[in-house]
């Protein structure tokens, strides 16, 4: 007899779910190719070469383009698990991810990142200006798509998306003002509510982006968006923890270059707050001049020793267990939405 171990199962969940991932993006590049293709020459050459289309000099890059595609799947996943036509849903997938991709072009600009998927960020080829434009350009995109798609969900479905962007631009400002916080001057709940707004409210508005395609009530629309808040910030939680140790082979981004940034991500925050001899060294550290190589290093042991690392990683897991609750509000019988359950642990089982 073959025993079949958590890894194993895990394992399978993961193709499962990359599988899922590799068919989303075979229906939604077409529709997102040709959104972006309208654009106006200057700005439709920056869009291309930040989806990874093209080079800087405008030739076509072989493969795939980069990205995980992980809010558009949220988007077809959910209208499937609540018996919509998720073909139907591909014109709202598709500008989900424009916003989402709106989102990092600003972000890679007010974090001055100079690397995204291995390359150089938008805003380091072309300047800030003109990324920057591209980015506003975008996000007018994915609004017009959906007011332009004959479906009859398609108004709710703009508003909704115009609200979450609100919501996004609001919590990107409260992270911008952390930074000029000193180090035990944020609270964990505060951090906890700056990363649902930045990071679990698109993709909240994803899951109910579905449910609205698929016809559903509000209650159902509500438990969707909960669903994917939920999800979200058990997303960010992780993301939190690549950002200090993951590889940067993987993740095209120098290692703890959140550190090196001094940024207050969550597991940093929870080991400022933890009151321990490690917490009062990250905060001096904090505190100091700017981290070097092996500062960064001492940062990242100060976080764990303090706790942050293993906290993180528990609210994580109870963040994914509130958002299957909120699923069940919505999708009574769970098996109806394997995919959707599926994205979310292949998202939040990333280790680096």
């Amino acid at each position: 007899m073959t025993m079949t171990t958590d890894r194993d199962t895990a394992t399978e969940g993961d193709r499962g779910a990359a599988a899922f991932l590799d068919r989303v993006r075979g229906a939604v590049h077409p529709e997102l190719r040709a959104a972006v293709e309208s654009l106006p020459p200057p700005v439709r050459g920056i869009a291309l070469y930040h989806f990874g289309w093209t080079r800087p000099d405008g030739s076509p890059v072989a493969g795939p383009p980069g990205g995980k595609a992980i809010r558009p799947a949220l988007v077809l996943a959910a209208a499937r698990a609540l018996g919509g036509d998720s073909a139907s849903a591909v014109r709202a997938a598709a500008a989900v991810e424009l916003a989402h991709n709106f989102t990092l072009l600003h972000d890679d600009i007010v974090d001055q990142d100079s690397t995204r998927r291995g390359r150089a960020t938008a805003w380091a080829v072309f300047g800030i200006p003109d990324a920057l434009i591209a980015g506003d350009a975008m996000l007018a995109l994915a609004l017009r798509m959906l007011a332009e798609d004959p479906h009859p969900a398609s108004a709710a479905a703009s508003a909704r998306l115009a609200a979450c962007v609100i919501e996004l631009c609001a919590g990107q400002q409260t992270d911008c003002a952390f930074e000029e916080r000193g180090p035990d001057e944020v609270s964990l709940d505060e951090c906890l509510a700056m990363a649902t707004a930045k990071t679990g409210a698109l993709l909240g508005c994803a899951c109910a982006l579905g449910a609205l395609y698929a016809g559903a009530g509000e209650a159902d629309v509500a438990a969707m968006d909960a669903f994917g808040r939920e999800a979200g910030l058990a997303f960010q939680l992780i993301d939190d923890l690549i950002g200090i140790w993951g590889d940067p082979a993987r993740t095209g981004k120098p290692a703890g270059a959140d550190l090196a940034a001094r940024k207050k991500s969550l597991p940093v925050v929870a080991a400022l707050r933890s009151g321990t001899p490690a917490g009062r060294e990250l905060a001096e550290l904090y505190a100091g001049a700017p981290l070097d190589a092996a500062g960064v290093l001492r940062a990242a042991d100060a976080v764990e020793r303090a706790g942050g690392r293993d906290w993180a990683q528990a609210e994580a897991a109870d963040r994914m267990a509130l958002a299957v609750q909120q699923l069940s509000g919505a999708v009574p019988d769970l098996a109806a939405a394997g995919d959707l359950l599926a994205l979310a642990e292949f998202v939040t089982r990333r280790s680096r």
